[in-house]
């Protein structure tokens, strides 16, 4: 896994200075797990009278990032952190991620490499090629959270001139080539759909590619990787199965693989526990893959979009 980061620091470097069996197999791995909880409302420490949406764990369980339109210093859409001491305990007030993140425009979309490096997201800023585009950010030290560097734009191998938005990075050295998924609204199946890059041995991204088995003529968004690389988890407005009831207009969505290297299995809808009759959407999944936190404009919340929780046990 170092290695890679030490490519693609180059390709930072390179960048700043002139501008780096389908069922089976879905029954084999999704039998590690248990069904997922009821889900829960993170709490007024995090959420807020506003939009709360797109969050992300770290892989200590011990940071929350998420975007966020509560009145902050620097206007629209900012990156928030909220942190506690451990995964048991609460968490606390969520705080603004500050100037060197955050602008006069919109950030969202935050996601963070499994070594806790590198935190991609998306910005309408100035230097872009659309509207939303995808750019990264590195710190040397993991555990803090303020100490980002100035973002470099991820180029147009990744972006286009459509939205380029909801990154996920996955990389396991053992398992696969680190690759970037990610929802863009260029022209593919369906008004949005989901593409991965792959990271070159030159510490740049490769061209993006359309992952044809996650898309649909509908919208699909922001794609969430397990830590293996062999589940998958985003929303889409899909139609659900006709024997699911009481779900809503964005659903959460699933789907395996027996391996990096192999295709997506059919997608199949998270279920009733999880979705209901709202928006249930932009989901991060956590380290060890046994919570999902997801974004839910049910009116039970605090705002018109809060942050919820559910978790499942290990078989």
């Amino acid at each position: 896994m170092a290695r890679h980061h030490w490519r693609f620091r180059i390709g930072i470097a390179v960048c700043l200075a002139g501008i780096a069996s389908l069922a089976a197999s879905f029954v084999e791995t999704a039998g590690a797990f248990g069904d997922w909880s009821a889900p829960t409302n993170l709490g007024e420490a995090v959420n807020s009278a506003f939009e709360d949406f797109l969050p992300e764990l770290s892989k200590n369980g011990r940071s929350l990032y998420f975007a966020s339109n509560r009145p902050g210093p620097y206007g629209g859409e900012d990156l928030w952190v909220s942190r506690r001491a451990s995964p048991t305990h609460p968490w606390g007030p969520a705080e603004n991620l500050g100037a060197v993140i955050n602008g006069a425009f919109n950030e969202r979309s935050p996601a963070l490499s499994r070594d806790g490096h590198l935190l991609f997201f998306a910005s309408n800023r100035l230097g872009g090629l659309g509207g939303f585009d995808i750019w990264v950010s590195w710190r040397a030290h993991t555990h803090d959270d303020f100490g980002w560097q100035s973002p470099v734009h991820l180029g147009s191998a990744v972006n286009s001139p459509g939205g380029d938005f909801g990154p996920s990075y996955f990389e396991n050295d053992d398992l696969g080539i680190p690759t970037l998924f990610f929802a863009s609204s260029r022209p593919g199946v369906g008004g949005v759909d989901i593409y991965r890059s792959e990271l070159t041995a030159a510490g740049s991204f490769g061209p993006a590619a359309l992952v044809a088995e996650l898309s649909t003529p509908q919208n699909d968004f922001r794609p969430t990787i397990r830590f293996d690389g062999l589940e998958v988890i985003f929303d889409s407005n899909r139609p659900a199965p006709s024997d699911i009831a009481g779900v809503g207009l964005r659903d959460l969505w699933i789907a395996m693989r027996r391996s990096p290297s192999d295709s997506w299995s059919v997608p199949q809808h998270l279920g009733n526990t999880v979705n209901g009759p709202f928006n249930d959407s932009l989901a991060a999944l956590s380290g060890d893959g046994f919570t999902l936190v997801f974004t839910s404009d049910r009116p039970e919340g605090f705002g018109g979009n809060d942050l919820y929780e559910t978790s499942r046990p290990r078989k």
